[in-house]
């Protein structure tokens, strides 16, 4: 017996309905201490992030032109402090996403994040950098003025490409990407909580397909220039 495609399954209603994320999601992270926040996380939050990685993964795959694999945090490396924030993330490879472009949707406290990143362990970044740098009017034109840019994915704030594009901040932050070991580029939406779309699962996954729409230039960017060296 095969396997039903995406849309098929779809179609037959096979694939789990996705109800959004609630204040309870975000509150785990006020919880106290490491194994009583990792226990909130993996019982209440790690669920819907696995959800949503079923959901969006063929998406995800027919945009790019490749298969592009879910991968949950663990938070497998902490033994004291508990994690702020915790994702679902994207990429072409099965066993791992941080040493490559990859997109990612997860949560802090304060917010949802719908984004593209290149982390520090990017070993291509620089080059990726580069080409940004070259096409950076090209970059400013097509990201929209909402779309938030941040340059480390520990932490929550952020800033929004309207800003960012106007004052040079948007040249500063590829710049540092070229040059910085540490240094990263993160870009995509903030939705508040609170806000009512985040109670919507199904518009949730269209609001996240759209998204990664508008990112994919920086993917396709960050990926050729993996490939080029």
């Amino acid at each position: 017996m095969t396997t039903p495609s995406a849309p098929a399954a779809h179609a037959a209603g096979t694939l789990r309905r996705f109800d959004g994320f609630a204040a309870a999601d975000f509150d785990v992270f006020a919880i106290p201490g490491l194994e009583a926040r990792m226990s909130a996380l993996i019982d209440r939050v790690r669920p819907k992030l696995t959800l949503l990685g079923e959901r969006l993964a063929p998406a995800l795959s027919a945009m790019c032109g490749e298969e592009m694999f879910p991968h949950v945090a663990k938070h497998a490396r902490r033994t004291v402090h508990p994690p702020n924030d915790t994702w679902v993330a994207f990429s072409a490879n099965k066993r791992g996403y941080k040493a490559l472009p990859h997109f990612q949707i997860g949560l802090f406290e304060s917010h949802l994040f719908i984004q593209f990143a290149v982390i520090y362990e990017a070993p291509d970044k620089a080059a990726f950098a580069r080409r940004a740098l070259a096409s950076l009017a090209d970059i400013a034109r097509a990201i929209p003025d909402h779309y938030v840019w941040s340059g480390d994915h520990t932490v929550a704030q952020s800033t929004p490409h309207g800003e960012m594009k106007n004052d040079g901040g948007l040249a500063r932050l590829f710049e540092r990407l070229a040059s910085v070991k540490a240094a990263e580029v993160l870009c995509g939406i903030e939705i508040r909580r609170g806000d009512e779309r985040l109670r919507d699962g199904e518009a949730l996954i269209g609001l996240a397909e759209q998204t990664f729409e508008t990112l994919l230039p920086l993917y396709r960017m960050a990926r050729s220039a993996g490939s080029a060296v």
